[in-house]
């Protein structure tokens, strides 16, 4: 591992490249490669177990290729795998729940927060634990498992997503939340649907831009900023066979900044022999 060594970014899908996207404002300097596992996405109705076999498969191989820092830019993955990460590799990991919590608590007013996620984020209390270090908050928690199906589909609009997002909001509505934690990260994707049923005055916090910074303070804090003349590439992949749908959702949401995809398979992990990269 090098200094000018990539940054390894691995998501279920295409929510984590709202991660990337902030990591490559705030550190333009460093090449990023990505993979989003969309041959087994969506992970929130899979049990923690598969989770963590297919994000270790992945991160395997990101430390074979020799990324310098791990960003586990997915909370289900987070939730199910970064304890395992943490003891099993020897380059820094970075996860997206502590930054969003952070976040949460910095912005609330009323000390009443909502979160939001896949069933499996929900239901492993990755979130409502680590908000018990603030114990004067009130936590209300909601699976939302319909909007990583919505976000895959390029759906942000449709009256049968605002009533979708009706019914997975309403507790916190009555909860009277002054702050949502979208804790998926395909759903800054549907921040308008849902700032617009939340209505004004509440607060959404996503984990890109937190996780991002966490990502500076990292490589601040180990000595690991890229200081190399050469210009920063960008590699993105996924293991579903599909790289036109990956392209279109990703150029659709990002702008052309994702102009190609390369595929990485799965099980025993082959790599092309040529991996898509862009200049920055």
């Amino acid at each position: 591992m090098t200094s000018e060594a990539p940054i390894g970014i691995f998501d279920s899908g295409v929510g984590g490249l709202t991660v990337a996207r902030e990591i490559r404002a705030q550190l333009p300097s460093e090449s990023l490669v990505y993979i989003g596992d969309t041959l087994h996405s969506p992970y929130g109705p899979k049990s923690l177990a598969d989770v963590r076999r297919y994000s270790l498969e992945i991160m395997d191989e990101l430390v074979r290729e020799g990324v310098k820092m791990l960003v586990i830019a997915c909370n289900t993955a987070s939730a199910a795998v970064l304890r395992d990460a943490r003891e099993r590799y020897d380059v820094p990991v970075v996860e997206v729940i502590a930054p969003a919590v952070r976040a949460a608590v910095k912005a609330t007013h009323n000390g009443r927060i909502g979160v939001i996620g896949t069933e499996a984020t929900i239901s492993s209390r990755a979130y409502q634990d680590m908000f018990e270090a603030a114990p004067h908050l009130r936590i209300t928690a909601r699976a939302c498992p319909a909007f990583v199906e919505a976000v895959e589909r390029g759906d942000t609009t449709s009256p049968e997503l605002i009533r979708v997002a009706e019914g997975y909001l309403e507790p916190l509505r009555a909860a009277d939340v002054d702050t949502v934690v979208l804790g998926c990260t395909h759903y800054p994707f549907l921040k308008g649907v849902i700032g617009y049923v939340m209505g004004h005055g509440t607060s959404l916090v996503s984990s890109d831009v937190e996780t991002a910074r966490d990502v500076y303070r990292v490589l601040a804090s180990e000595g690991l900023f890229n200081r190399g003349s050469a210009p920063a590439t960008y590699s993105y992949r996924q293991t579903g066979p599909d790289t036109d749908a990956f392209v279109q959702l990703a150029t659709r949401f990002l702008g052309p900044d994702v102009a190609e995809v390369g595929h990485l398979a799965t099980g025993v992990i082959t790599l092309p022999p040529n991996r898509i990269q862009e200049d920055a």
